[in-house]
């Protein structure tokens, strides 16, 4: 462009020369450009300026197309003919179609498909438009979380549905001062994480379990489902104590103890509150020890899943003096006021 500009330039400039000192200026520099283009082996390289200056050139003074040395005239009408087809294909592109979805639209879109797996592309589509978003039922379907098979609720969706009438129930391991190796159970109802049930034995077996289901739950308290996991100690006699009391068995799948997160949150507690802090002498310290923090976790210990609350319900005491109670040997405490 700034070749160009000197052209109109010295143009402009020229109007006021004479036409025999603009003959011999051209002559001058024709001649220059021969001396230089004998030095240079092969061909020029151009730049895009270059083959720029001398289109516009061409296309505004044809005449020049016998005095071009560095370029050839077949050349000079390629380039041009070449930046047609750019221009043209500039100038028809396709101005339509779809605007682009933004990351919000896009991100909510999947959060919807992620936390409501029974909803297809119509569902969500409807709960966009109620949103204010204008966009095609076709964009939704593109832009859902692809999953196999057909539309499923999940355990965590199960669990909450399902949670006044499961309880769940899980083995632990605890040893002894002896390195011998004893076996808790716990059972806990879901809906206020109720640790209803503790037992020890050195040896579970199915009759045993199916012993503890019967001790821990009346015929008229027993629960819709039981979540457990696959261990072999729930065998026959477990499975047939379940069916007469009209309990239906939910095992989890292969190694996903995440199925069954609220027993093993309770293994968990009870390990964190209590024996990881406590020597077991053996299977009767043990089950005093099981006694005593169930009583506490239910009566005393809040929990934020339940607003802070206890699962057996704690009254709120606002007024009286404040005392201490030492729990489990002093590991925790009670303060009530009196």
């Amino acid at each position: 462009m700034i070749a160009l500009i000197r052209l109109v330039l010295g143009i402009t400039t020229s109007l006021f020369k004479s036409t025999a000192r603009l003959e011999a200026e051209i002559a001058a520099l024709r001649q220059q450009v021969i001396v230089l283009r004998r030095k240079v082996p092969g061909r020029v390289a151009l730049t895009n300026s270059d083959r720029v200056f001398f289109v516009w050139l061409h296309r505004l003074f044809p005449s020049v197309r016998p005095a071009l040395v560095l370029v050839q005239p077949e050349t000079l009408v390629r380039w041009h003919r070449a930046g047609f087809r750019r221009y043209w294909r500039w100038k028809s592109r396709c101005r339509l179609g779809r605007p682009p979805v933004d990351d919000e639209l896009r991100d909510l879109i999947q959060q919807m498909s992620r936390e409501n797996l029974l909803w297809g592309a119509p569902r969500i589509h409807g709960e966009l438009l109620k949103l204010g978003f204008q966009v095609a039922q076709s964009t939704v379907a593109r832009y859902m979380v692809k999953r196999r098979g057909p539309p499923s609720q999940g355990w965590k969706t199960f669990l909450r549905n399902h949670a006044d009438g499961i309880a769940a129930v899980d083995l632990f391991v605890v040893p002894t001062i002896g390195f011998r190796m004893l076996y808790g159970l716990v059972i806990v109802r879901l809906a206020r994480r109720l640790l209803v049930w503790t037992a020890v034995t050195t040896n579970p077996t199915a009759e045993w379990v199916a012993r503890q289901i019967t001790e821990a739950f009346p015929w008229d308290g027993a629960p819709k489902y039981l979540i457990r996991d696959r261990d072999p100690v729930y065998g026959a006699a477990f499975k047939k104590r379940l069916h007469a009391m009209g309990i239906r068995d939910h095992p989890i799948a292969p190694r996903s103890p995440w199925q069954n997160p609220y027993a093993e949150r309770m293994i968990g507690s009870i390990r964190r509150d209590c024996l990881d802090h406590v020597v077991v002498m053996g299977a009767a310290h043990l089950r005093r020890i099981l006694r005593s923090y169930a009583s506490y976790y239910n009566q005393r210990r809040t929990h934020r899943s339940l607003a802070k609350d206890c699962p057996i319900h704690r009254p709120l005491q606002a007024l009286g003096t404040i005392f201490s109670q030492p729990i489990l040997g002093g590991l925790h405490h009670h303060y009530v006021r009196t």
